[in-house]
């Protein structure tokens, strides 16, 4: 029975290799047309789809403003590549030199998308991908310059937080691929916030790096800002690319984002804030609270001296420590790199390397053992804090005119009220009274 079946079989299909022979035949025969039309696909970008992937904040300092980044999908290769540009390495040669000085040195580099998509989605963090509706020949556009982006020879560039970072490079593309319509469109336009406000939407929840990122940034990043200009964030690209449209270039409208998946949702993480917060509220309540204390220790003079210069010197020691490290960065930051945001700062008037004077001062106050010293000692501190005290004075006296403007309210209300007690003015003004009331 099997061999009348497989007689039936032979005969149904008499000549089965001329046929395979004769389908061979064809394809090789229309195998230049077929390779022709992949690699004219390949020419329009037909194959490509081209996405934004934006990132929430993650947990290190440096990550707190989130990223971005172009997700290429070729359907041909079945491959998604992810082009990131804030890419950098502490292993870099003289990394931290460089940091200091502002020479940041990044680079732009592709890998697998999903792998880095997943990445973040494990580092606790938002993931919101973004389709973009462009025509296949921007897509090959895109495509080509991307690729010649991440060559040796273009992929390394010297980063500046604001205005040449990974969210603005991503911005720039996005440009390209609108023929110039993207920048065109917010360009001009009046943006919502200062630089200043933008940074401290997302460092309000860590009270010291919140005060001391304020400290140390001058009043160039307190002018208004546009639209374009506060694209240096990640998350507003996000929220700027959902209703935009454009015009290709056969004159048709299009919107730019066809469709918006949201990957991931970071869980007990510090949201960014809508509106930049009100923090010198907080530095004034912390200021007044080092005020109640040196008022307190003060108040020993006389009652428990031996007490009043053990605490009152190790005290003025700590505050000369931080203030006087914290103005110290500062000078060099202004003067000495290429950290231009901290340039033109006034709490320089106040916040400067004098006050490391104070260490060694309240150590004397503290453990001297001459009278004669301990009360030298005494008076250059007074002298110290009132410099403090008419710096930050000035400081808010010269915010009268346009050109010294600076939003330093955190750093101002922070110190103005330790410094007016420690500068001794409290009670020089009470002796005056006093002395008044006893001439009558």
């Amino acid at each position: 029975m099997q061999g009348n079946s497989y007689q039936k079989h032979r005969v149904n299909h008499p000549i089965p290799g001329r046929t395979m022979l004769g389908v061979l035949c064809l394809l090789l025969w229309f195998s230049p047309f077929l390779g022709a039309q992949t690699n004219q696909a390949r020419t329009r970008g037909d194959h490509l789809t081209l996405k934004i992937a934006v990132m929430g904040p993650g947990d290190e300092l440096y990550f707190w403003w989130g990223h971005i980044g172009l997700i290429i999908e070729d359907r041909i290769t079945g491959k998604a590549r992810f082009y990131d540009y804030g890419l950098f390495s502490f292993e870099n040669d003289h990394f931290f030199v460089n940091f200091a000085f502002g020479r940041l040195l990044y680079s732009c580099g592709a890998s697998p998308a999903e792998t880095n998509i997943r990445a973040y989605i494990r580092a606790n963090r938002d993931v919101t991908i973004y389709t973009l509706d462009l025509p296949p020949e921007t897509r090959a556009e895109i495509q080509g310059f991307a690729e010649t982006n991440i060559l040796p020879e273009n992929r390394d560039y010297y980063y500046h937080h604001f205005r040449d970072n990974c969210a603005t490079r991503i911005r720039d593309i996005l440009d390209l691929a609108t023929d110039g319509q993207f920048k065109e469109r917010f360009k001009a336009a009046p943006g919502r916030y200062t630089l200043r406000q933008h940074v401290r939407r997302h460092t309000w929840f860590s009270p010291f790096f919140d005060w001391l990122l304020n400290c140390l940034m001058g009043q160039d990043i307190d002018t208004p800002l546009t639209i374009w200009e506060e694209l240096f964030l990640p998350a507003e690209i996000g929220s700027r690319i959902v209703d935009f449209q454009y015009h290709d270039r056969e004159g048709n409208p299009r919107k730019l984002v066809s469709s918006v998946e949201v990957r991931n949702r970071a869980v007990n993480r510090p949201a960014i804030l809508a509106a930049p917060p009100q923090q010198w509220i907080r530095s004034l309540l912390v200021g007044l609270c080092i005020a109640g204390a040196m008022g307190v220790i003060q108040g020993l003079r006389r009652s428990r001296p031996a007490l009043y210069r053990l605490l009152g010197g190790l005290s003025q020691s700590a505050l000369g420590l931080f203030f006087g490290i914290t103005g110290s960065i500062l000078f060099f930051m202004s003067f000495f790199t290429n950290h231009d945001y901290t340039y033109h700062n006034s709490n320089i008037l106040f916040i400067n390397p004098l006050l490391l004077g104070a260490i060694p001062l309240g150590f004397i106050l503290a453990f001297g053992k001459e009278a004669k010293n301990r009360l030298w000692a005494e008076h250059l501190l007074k002298a110290l804090w009132s410099v403090m005290l008419f710096g930050s004075i000035l400081s808010m006296v010269i915010k009268l005119f346009p050109g010294f403007y600076q939003q330093n309210q955190v750093s101002q209300a922070l110190v103005l009220p330790f410094a007016l007690i420690l500068s001794g003015i409290p009670a020089w003004v009470g002796r005056l009274v006093s002395l008044g009331f006893q001439k009558r």
